[in-house]
Formats: structure tokens, C-alpha cells, sequence
């Protein structure tokens, strides 16, 4: 961003039938989905039938009725008061971020606000809700940014404030509408762990992997050259995620090695490429070097993927450290080193995102202690989820580390997944796509018991949509951009319902008052439909046709067009007059199929304006000289005429 922008405790039944879930939340694909203005509450889950649901919890809320800044709130920069019911801040300039610091620190929670821009400096000022701060205002920081020109291509945005005083801008994305000045729009931010979710007016508009996170930061609100007035405030607590997709959330975006179609594998800038495609984890490998120092590395030697070649337990971290892991994939990633399982973590740590972290091969339970001890001294066992294939790695993960997730790697199905998951503490069992595919039923089965199902290595949409279909967790996939795309574009078309038609008659004008000589044609503007069908007093017309006003008999007439499309049906009526008139008169003669001498004779009488003996005529020569029904017609003009007369 350039300077001018800017653990809830579960009932046993719960624990029973959930997987585990970690003190920071992991996956944003179970992000809440709670429209504003409602109570949060979990996605899939309805509170009020669903006793077993964690709950959430209000702890803080302003209504700014005083006249003094509530209890708690502390101004940092800028001038904050309140006045009037609302809470006004103010910044000077487009290089002053004013903050105010409220709340407590929590992993899980909702922050909702009313705000309003009063004055701007100019439509790219921006006020932003604060979602982790130290509580003395100083960087870095973490928020959700609103633009004074929301509908901008960056209107909204997730970003940092780094400890150099620079913007790490992570999403953007423009609002529905446009907020301007002088009028109030309800957002909302909701945070799990690094995952968070943007409402714009109730409205989901996106959603973030990458929310910095600090070990005691707060909320609160910032405002940039402009001054905001805010209302209703809301920080609501909210229960931790598990790691079962509920029913409409979008898939759990794995990165295989980090994005590793587009970037040297296990490296920091495959994980970088991953991260800022929306990946919801980054999914590693582990394997200790020869001094015993946690390296991120999948294969067994370096041969592959580093200019050295041996084993990767025969090298001292010395040799690692001097290789080069970037050029083997291309010649622009020159000198990208073999990370540190500490380096990464602390990558993660800073920068954002979490990590699906395999123990590669057999390790000694000594191994697998130094892996936990590299956690734990980073402050990320609620960031890391362990997965391996080898069951005693696992097993001494959960003797070392309860409280670490955990996930079992198989290229086969067992006899007894369920069994299994239960006897090994696993919060997840992660198959082969060709395995499970073979016995997708099993899925069904593990969420019986609380355990996620996290699918390995898949880089095609139609198996993404058959995994989705199939109720699938997460996917792990060498293209975690795509994927996430993919996501979207899918829960945006099962969230959105068919557009209902809409029709509207666009001619004739309404009540329009019509003679017989006229030709008009009826045409109708329609939106989401199918198609669409015309009546005139209940008879099918054509749109586009002219009608044929010589049929009808004077008086009112009404046309209905019906739109019909996927999301339903519309309708639009419009009624017009016909009226007798001598030129109206005249095309009914001149069209009347009667022989010269006849028409001579009625236009005669038209012409003297003779219309009762008109009339008369037209009475008696009906089925003579004239087709009966055009007869009454011409009768019934004439004798209209002659009482206007």
C-alpha cells in the first residue's frame, strides 16, 4: 500500500463429533458466512436448534451515547471525540493514519460498524477497521480498508502496515456500491487467525489468507485525510473453526509445496506465489540435515531440485545453506535457498498463512521433539498442522505436542479408516485422489467421527468439482492460485439464485389514445429471461408485429407481456384507448375488401361528414356490400362520430 492509502471451551458431544480444532484458526474455507445484521454465529450451524454449538460472545459494544470516549478506548493520532451519538475521528492529511485502539486481543472474532465519511481530501482517502494493533497504536498493523471510492478497483482491501512503516497490500476487491460522503454503510471484518472475511452493507465481498497476526494485538478504527463518524460498534468473539467444510464452503486451498507449478519447490517464494494466490495452507516437507537442523525438502537427496547432490541427513546445514534451489526451475530464481524449517515458520509468522507440515520419513522420536521445540519457539502450534505417512512420526508428534493437529498421509485406503483415525488422534486423513475415488463413501464416514478429509495432489477442475460434490475438505494441489480461483467462481454461482425476470412495455406509451389508421407496434425490454409472451385482451400477439387495429371494437384494450427465465416470472401490462376518428374511419373503408362503387359511396358520405346515414348504410348493406363484422365496425364509428358531432 503506497503512504498515502492506507478458544472456546466444547461440550463433550461437541468434541465427539468435531475435529479438533486448533487455538488459531487454520482454514479459511470455514470462515463464518453471518450476514449483517445478525448474531454471529458458525457457518452451517443454526444456534438456536443446534444446542451443541459453541457460542459467541459480545465484548464489546458502542452505541456512543456519552459524551466521552467509552471506557477502554485509547487515541492514538488524530482527534477522536464523540459527539452527537456517534464517534468522530479525524485525520489532517493524506500522510496522517489516525487510530483509536479498543477490544482485547482474540483469535476468532467479528468486528461490525456503522460508518460514514463526512469530508474528504480526495476519493482515494479511507478509514479501516483495525483488526490486529498493538494497543498503543504503534506499527505493525493488520486492518480492512474502506476507500471514500469504494466502487474502485481497490475500494476495499486487506492490508499491513509493516514495522518499517511501509503497506504490504494483500487483497483488493471494489464494493457493491459507493459509499462517498454523508451516508452510512455497515461493515464488517471476520477474523480466524490469519483468515478473514470482508462484508460491505451485509454483503461477502472477499476474503484473505494473509492477515498479519501478533501475540497481544487489539482492535480499532483508522482514518486517512479525511474525518469518519462511526456508530453501532460491535467486536464479538467468535468460536474456533474445526476443519470440516460445512455445506457451502469453498474448499480448502492446500499448496503442494508451496505453488509449486510456478515457483522452485519448498522454497520461500514458492511459498510467497502460493500465499498471495489464496492458498489456505502451504504444504511442506520436513527432514532434519546431518547436525540435525529441521530442512524444508522433500526428496530424499538434494540431487533434484538443488545444484548438490547426496543425501539430504549426510549434509551439515552449512552445505544446505550454500545451495542453490532456484535455478533447476528457472534461470530468474538463482540463488532461492533451501529453507529452515525456522525460516519458514517465521515467513509465516510475519508475512502471513499456515502450514500443512509433513514429517518426511522415518524420524526418531528425538527428530520429531526438535521439530515441536522449532514450533513451539516461533509461536506457531496454533498455525501448524502435522501430517506423515509414517505412524510413529505422528504418534510422537501427539506424545511431544497434543495440542498439534494431526493428519495421516496414505496412498491406499484402510480397512478401517474411522478406527484408525480414532486410535492415532488424527484431526484429519489425507488420501490419494485415485484412492478415495475409489470409496468416496468413507468421506461421509470420517466426518461421522470429526475427522477432515484433505485430498492429495490434485491439479484438474473436474476433479476439483468432484471433490467438492463429494464433500471433500481440502485439496492439496500444485496450483493453489487456480484453485482458489476456482473457489470463487464456484461459490459465487451456487450463492447467487437466478436473477428474477423483469419486463417492461417500452411501446405503446401507456394509456395511449389510438385511431384506427394507426399501425403500432408493441415491443418490450426484458432482462434474465428465456422468453417471453405477449397477450392483447388475453389473445396471443407477436413482438415486433404491428397490431391490426381494424378488428377490435373501439374502446380500452390491454396488453400483458410474460418473462419467463430460471429465477421465475414477471409480468407488464399496458392498456390503450382506440377511439373512432374520420381518418381512423376512413382506413376501415379503404381496407374493407367492398367493391369500388361501395367504397365510393361510404366515402362519400364520410367526406360530407353524413355519418348517422353512414351508419344506416353500413347497417343495411351488412353482408351485401360489406363483410359483416366489418359492417358493425364501420356502423359503430360512424355512429360515434355522429354523437360528437
Amino acid at each position: 500500500m503506497p503512504s498515502t492509502s492506507p478458544s472456546s471451551t466444547l461440550s463433550p458431544a461437541t468434541r465427539a463429533r468435531r475435529a479438533p480444532r486448533s487455538r488459531v484458526a487454520l482454514l479459511a474455507s470455514v470462515l463464518l458466512a453471518v450476514s449483517l445484521p445478525a448474531a454471529a454465529h458458525a457457518e452451517g450451524t443454526d444456534p438456536a436448534t443446534d444446542t451443541d454449538a459453541p457460542a459467541s460472545r459480545v465484548v464489546l459494544s458502542a452505541d456512543f451515547s456519552g459524551s466521552s470516549l467509552p471506557e477502554g478506548f485509547k487515541a492514538v493520532d488524530g482527534t477522536w471525540q464523540v459527539k452527537n451519538g456517534r464517534l468522530y475521528g479525524t485525520s489532517a492529511n493524506s500522510s496522517q493514519q489516525s487510530r483509536i485502539t479498543f477490544g482485547k486481543h482474540l483469535t476468532d472474532f467479528r468486528i461490525e460498524v456503522t460508518a460514514r465519511f463526512e469530508s474528504v481530501v480526495d476519493a482515494g482517502r479511507w478509514t479501516a477497521m483495525g483488526l490486529d494493533l498493538p494497543a498503543d497504536g504503534s506499527v505493525p498493523w493488520s486492518i480492512a480498508t474502506m476507500r471514500t471510492g469504494t466502487t474502485a478497483a481497490n475500494g476495499l482491501e486487506f492490508a499491513q502496515r509493516t514495522a518499517a512503516g511501509t503497506w504490504n497490500v494483500t487483497d483488493t476487491h471494489a464494493a457493491p456500491s459507493a459509499a462517498g460522503t454523508g451516508k452510512d454503510v455497515k461493515i464488517a471484518a471476520e477474523v480466524h487467525g490469519t483468515k478473514a472475511v470482508w462484508y460491505f452493507d451485509g454483503k461477502e465481498v472477499m476474503r484473505t489468507s494473509d492477515v498479519a497476526r501478533s501475540a497481544d494485538g487489539v482492535q480499532g478504527l483508522l482514518v486517512n485525510g479525511a474525518s469518519a463518524s462511526y456508530d453501532d460498534l460491535k467486536v464479538t468473539e467468535l468460536p474456533s473453526p474445526g476443519y470440516i467444510r460445512p455445506a457451502g464452503a469453498p474448499l480448502t486451498v492446500i499448496g503442494h509445496r508451496g505453488a509449486s507449478s510456478a515457483a522452485p519447490e519448498n522454497t520461500l517464494v514458492s511459498q510467497e506465489i502460493a500465499r498471495r494466490g489464496g492458498a489456505d495452507f502451504i504444504e511442506n516437507d520436513v527432514q532434519p540435515s546431518k547436525d540435525g537442523v529441521p530442512y524444508i525438502l522433500h526428496d530424499s537427496t538434494v540431487d533434484r531440485t538443488t545444484d548438490g547432490t547426496g543425501p539430504v541427513r549426510s549434509l551439515t546445514s552449512a552445505q544446505l545453506d550454500a545451495l542453490d534451489a532456484g535455478s533447476w526451475f528457472a534461470p530468474h530464481y538463482k540463488g532461492a535457498r533451501v529453507p529452515t524449517l525456522a525460516a519458514q515458520l517465521d515467513d509465516l509468522r510475519t508475512r502471513g498463512g499456515d502450514l500443512l507440515l509433513e514429517i518426511k520419513g522415518a524420524h526418531t522420536k528425538a527428530e520429531v521433539a526438535t521439530i515441536v521445540d522449532t514450533i513451539r519457539t516461533h509461536g506457531m502450534t496454533g498455525r501448524v498442522f502435522v501430517q506423515s505417512f509414517e505412524v510413529d512420526a505422528l504418534r510422537y508428534t501427539h506424545e511431544l505436542a497434543p495440542d498439534l493437529p494431526l493428519g495421516l498421509l496414505r496412498s491406499t485406503l484402510d480397512a478401517d479408516p474411522v478406527a484408525l483415525a480414532k486410535e492415532l488422534h488424527l484431526a484429519a486423513y489425507n488420501p490419494e485422489d485415485g484412492a478415495l475415488s475409489k470409496k468416496p463413501s468413507v468421506i461421509a464416514d470420517l466426518h461421522k467421527a470429526g475427522v477432515a478429509v484433505m485430498v492429495w495432489t490434485v491439479d484438474a477442475p473436474d476433479r476439483w468439482k468432484a471433490l467438492e460434490s463429494a464433500g471433500v475438505d481440502g485439496v492439496i494441489t500444485n496450483r493453489p492460485t487456480e484453485l482458489s480461483g476456482w473457489n470463487s467462481a464456484f461459490r459465487q454461482s451456487q450463492a447467487q439464485p437466478p436473477a428474477k425476470p423483469a419486463v417492461r412495455f417500452t411501446s405503446p406509451a401507456a394509456d395511449a389514445v389510438l385511431d384506427r389508421a394507426q399501425t403500432p407496434v408493441p415491443t418490450v425490454q426484458s432482462e434474465h429471461s428465456a422468453s417471453v409472451a405477449l397477450t392483447l385482451d388475453g389473445r396471443p400477439v407477436r413482438a415486433g408485429a404491428p397490431l391490426e387495429l381494424t378488428t377490435l371494437a373501439a374502446g380500452p384494450h390491454t396488453l400483458r407481456a410474460v418473462a419467463s427465465g430460471d429465477g421465475g416470472t414477471a409480468e407488464d401490462t399496458l392498456t390503450f384507448t382506440l377511439k373512432a376518428s374520420p381518418t381512423g374511419l376512413a382506413h376501415l373503408i379503404f381496407t374493407s375488401g367492398a367493391k369500388n362503387s361501395a367504397i365510393s359511396s361510404m366515402t362519400g358520405m364520410l367526406g360530407l361528414k353524413q355519418y348517422s346515414v353512414l351508419a344506416t348504410w353500413a347497417k343495411v348493406q351488412s353482408g351485401k356490400a360489406l363483410d359483416k363484422e366489418r359492417a358493425a365496425l364501420i356502423a359503430e364509428d360512424a355512429r360515434a362520430l355522429a354523437a360528437a358531432h
